[in-house]
């Protein structure tokens, strides 16, 4: 849908992949990533794959989560910038808002951290937005469903050693089932 939206006025999307090489899948998660775009291309969508691996890990003690999140807004960031975008489309949805405001209650972060994700923001020359906020995850699915488009879960996802995904997998559930 992006792409066809961009086409339709003219515009360039740059598909920016950030490959943390966290996961034994992680160049397999790349490729596949660069074999869809170049599929939209050769069907004349305006879109170019721009990756970029990253060379060192987390330090020792140190937050994978907060980690990987601080160096892949980095890393695009930076490629955006390379390559003259001033515009960032981040995927998060309504459910992931959720969560994030649970997780920050938990760890007390008060009023700041209670916000929320913005749905855009402007830092270091880049609009950064969110399009899908609003955007219940289960309509995305069906989305997803309904084009048949092939994609990748991380399976680290299903690993409850960190915080968000023992919200998603074991309060998440309780807190639907309470509140539907």
């Amino acid at each position: 849908a992006t792409i066809k939206a961009a086409a339709d006025q003219g515009l360039h999307v740059l598909a920016l992949h950030v490959n943390h090489g966290l996961s034994r899948h992680a160049d397999a998660w790349q490729q596949h990533a660069q074999a869809q775009c170049e599929r939209w291309a050769r069907r004349g969508g305006p879109v170019r794959f721009i990756a970029q691996r990253l060379e060192v890990g987390p330090a020792k003690g140190e937050s994978i989560e907060a980690w990987a999140r601080q160096q892949r807004y980095r890393v695009l960031r930076d490629l955006a910038l390379q390559h003259g975008a001033t515009l960032v489309l981040l995927a998060q949805h309504r459910r992931d808002q959720a969560e994030t405001l649970i997780l920050q209650a938990l760890r007390g972060a008060g009023v700041a951290g209670l916000a929320g994700m913005p749905q855009a923001v402007v830092r270091d020359g880049v609009t950064w937005a969110r399009p899908w906020l609003e955007v219940p995850r289960e309509q995305i699915q069906d989305y997803v469903r309904r084009h048949r488009l092939v994609f990748v879960d991380d399976d680290s996802n299903d690993d409850v050693r960190f915080a968000r995904n023992r919200l998603r997998h074991k309060v998440w559930p309780a807190l639907t089932d309470a509140f539907p």
